[in-house]
């Protein structure tokens, strides 16, 4: 009888969730939907020292923006329930004890003061790693060194102890992953991991293999670094007799800084200016915030899009993906097994071509919640109608008020360079005589202003290139923006003349001072 796919994205509520968090949720819910299987959203808080209030509350919220949904877990419940290892730690320490009665694992006493002495003397002595293992084990205080008798007595007197698991000697494990293929790695290489911890709660290491044997998980989908773990939950399956319900494992290459050296961090993102969280975090110690890609100006389906082809290759020449067609064509052996470079000028190109995609109407919402941060507040009809002027020129949404601004507001200031190159003693007299050419158009509508506008330059034998860019300088104060006539009967015939004696004003007023 086939398996019913169910897979589980575990992350630690030590901070904001990374873009790589994201990219590994979104292929589990890819690989879950693709089989018409369960997306699990389990949080692993067993340590609760490095633990960041609103952590989960910002993992939750930034799966719903990019549209992963949660079908079973934190926020949402299910048959496994709790789904907060936090809340489950009553369930652990009957599968550590079972290691303790199979005598795969031990109880050790270790201060870390004797630990560091450990470390220090095999540093002294030996090239190879310090490590907690068969070479060392019998050497240090635990309840394979010591006889029943010490054991019961260092428990007696409250000795705080760990249980670590017994790593055999010399042996070969295999994994078989999806994305790597088969994995060889000698024991001998591997340290007595710690399963349980002193203050009564399991590590990772034991928490997330019970769970994912209790929850029937059948595929662990998961980043890179967690490879190194792979050998150690693979002997606690087979400790614990679970070898035949042991899940499918797919590591996800790692996500590169731009360069391509090294895994990208918070640092690149500062140091290049793009964000490496989804959504907006504010560190609830220090205060700082972080940028996230919503509020930066991403649509969520651009992200998505970006993302999900930063590891996975569909094999074709296809870019653009909705989530649908996502899930149709994903698959886990199409995953790269070498780390994939984030490129910043790529996420803005799909941006790009989602914001082109998106309907004026929507596009509308998102550009008056920019006004309104500046307290403009626009009548909807004329921003839908600058809506469609200039969304072919924005990447991000924030992008918006650079290029639309002088649409809701005069310009504050005008570009020196622009000045200096297309501004002479003639300006003023050429524009003034403008000013009267516009005041007598009396249906003032763009082919209007247009046919007028060239006519003065004709008769006037004046040079084309030179009068428009004086006079988008007095409408806008720089030389960016849609076609000019488009502008001017949008801003219509009273703000237009407004705004050219203006720019006469004070261009006049910079020159004399210059």
């Amino acid at each position: 009888m086939k398996k019913t796919i169910r897979v589980r994205f575990a992350p630690s509520p030590t901070g904001p969730l990374h873009i790589g968090g994201v990219r590994t949720a979104l292929y589990n819910y890819l690989f879950a939907k693709k089989h018409n299987g369960t997306f699990i959203l389990r949080i692993e808080d067993t340590d609760q020292t490095r633990f960041v209030p609103g952590a989960e509350d910002y993992i939750i919220k930034s799966l719903n923006w990019c549209g992963i949904n949660i079908d079973e877990g934190v926020g949402v419940n299910g048959p496994y329930a709790p789904y907060r290892q936090s809340e489950r730690k009553h369930i652990y320490e009957k599968y550590a004890n079972t290691l303790l009665e199979k005598n795969l694992a031990y109880l050790a006493f270790d201060t870390p003061e004797e630990l560091e002495n450990m470390r220090k003397n095999i540093n002294n002595t030996s090239n190879k790693p310090p490590q907690y293992n068969a070479q060392t084990r019998l050497s240090m205080k635990n309840s394979l060194s010591l006889t029943q008798a010490e054991v019961k007595k260092l428990i007696d007197s409250g000795t705080p102890y760990v249980i670590r698991i017994k790593i055999p000697e010399n042996e070969t494990i295999i994994l078989n992953d999806i994305v790597r293929g088969t994995v060889k790695i000698n024991s001998s290489t591997l340290d007595d991991k710690v399963l349980f911890k002193s203050d009564g709660l399991p590590t990772y290491h034991l928490a997330n293999v019970v769970d994912d044997y209790l929850m029937k998980i059948t595929h662990v989908i998961r980043g890179e670094e967690w490879l190194p773990s792979a050998p150690l939950h693979i002997l606690l399956y087979r400790y614990l007799g679970w070898e035949n319900e042991m899940p499918q494992f797919a590591h996800l290459p790692l996500l590169l800084k731009p360069e391509g050296n090294g895994k990208l961090s918070k640092r690149d993102g500062d140091r290049l200016g793009f964000p490496v969280f989804p959504i907006e975090w504010k560190d609830p110690v220090t205060g700082e915030i972080y940028m996230g890609y919503r509020e930066t100006g991403y649509l969520p389906q651009a992200f998505i899009n970006m993302l999900a082809l930063l590891g996975w290759n569909p094999g074709t020449e296809q870019e653009i993906f909705s989530m649908t067609e996502l899930i149709h064509n994903f698959s886990l052996e199409n995953i790269n097994k070498a780390g994939a470079r984030f490129d910043p000028h790529k996420a803005k190109w799909f941006n790009h071509y989602y914001i082109q995609q998106t309907p004026d109407e929507q596009l509308v919402d998102y550009f008056k919640k920019e006004l309104e941060k500046d307290n403009i507040y626009p009548d909807k009809e004329y921003l839908l109608k600058v809506t469609k002027l200039v969304k072919e020129r924005v990447s991000l949404i924030k992008d918006f008020k650079d290029h639309a601004l002088f649409f809701f507001i005069s310009p504050q200031t005008y570009d020196t360079k622009l000045i200096k190159d297309k501004w002479n003693e003639n300006s003023p007299i050429i524009l003034s005589e403008l000013i009267s050419i516009l005041t007598n158009i009396n249906d003032f509508t763009e082919t209007n202003i247009e046919t007028a506008i060239k006519t003065f330059i004709n008769e006037k034998n004046l040079k084309t290139g030179q009068i428009m860019n004086v006079l988008r300088l007095c409408l806008v104060g720089s030389n960016k923006g849609p076609s000019l006539f488009s502008i001017i009967a949008l801003i219509g015939k009273n703000e237009t003349i407004k705004r050219i004696q203006l720019a006469i004003d004070k261009i006049t007023n910079y020159n004399v001072e210059q």
